[in-house]
């Protein structure tokens, strides 16, 4: 008889709050949450709210590179390094063999993390076409004199069609995982975004979330907000 799968709260050690999600993290979670919200009213109304629709892009971009950069340097579950899994784990998670040790459900599960990397490529990639696009009536992105009228054109044709539904469907569906967790799982994936910490096991890895790692974000932030700003004055 095959024996249960470990899972953290099998585990010997006393639950409590533990640190899951930085503060930088939980900023650029609601900060984009809020600018892509944003980007679908004012894409779908146009006309004059094109020029938020343009700020609110800019916005994003650097909230990507942002998020790029703390892949690499931030808290212990925000990092890409702890949500890229490998087949055979999203395979045993589900099964629900997933081992108590892997702690899969702390930061971002394997079906999370598929979420969250879709999300941030589609984004990437409505920001780009948004760059160089032409609405042919009085808007254009601002690299749109870098590149051909029929790059332009591919680009402005997905950005207003097929990229806006995939944003808006990845959206959905990332709402509906957090209603199914919390109506079907009982868990609330909504409040550790908002204070940062979750009831898991006590020697559960902590995030870093202190005055030099806040100072750190602080910079990179400014960085990319630097980067983004010189690529907006590209287009004159």
């Amino acid at each position: 008889m095959r024996p249960a799968p470990l899972t953290p709260a099998a585990t010997s050690a006393p639950i409590g709050p533990v640190r899951v999600w930085d503060l930088p993290t939980r900023t650029f979670h609601w900060l984009l949450a809020a600018a892509v919200i944003a980007l679908l009213i004012t894409g779908h109304i146009g006309g004059n709210m094109l020029a938020w629709h343009m700020r609110c892009g800019y916005l994003v971009m650097g909230l990507l590179l942002f998020r790029l950069l703390w892949g690499f340097v931030g808290g212990h579950w925000s990092r890409f390094a702890r949500f890229i899994y490998a087949p055979s784990t999203l395979l045993r998670y589900l099964r629900g063999q997933a081992r108590a040790s892997e702690h899969l459900d702390v930061g971002h599960s394997p079906l999370g993390a598929g979420s969250v990397f879709a999300l941030l490529f589609f984004l990437a990639l409505q920001v780009s076409t948004g760059l160089v696009a032409d609405d042919e009536i009085a808007t254009q992105g601002p690299l749109y004199r870098f590149v051909s009228s029929a790059t332009s054109g591919s680009a402005t044709h997905w950005h207003k069609d097929y990229g806006q539904l995939i944003i808006t469907a990845l959206v959905l569906l990332h709402v509906a995982a957090i209603v199914f967790y919390r109506l079907r799982k009982g868990r609330d994936l909504v409040r550790p975004m908002i204070h940062g910490d979750k009831q898991l096991p006590a020697d559960t890895p902590a995030a870093v979330d202190g005055i030099t790692s806040r100072l750190l974000a602080a910079v990179l932030a400014l960085a990319c907000a630097a980067l983004v700003t010189w690529v907006v004055r590209l287009g004159g």
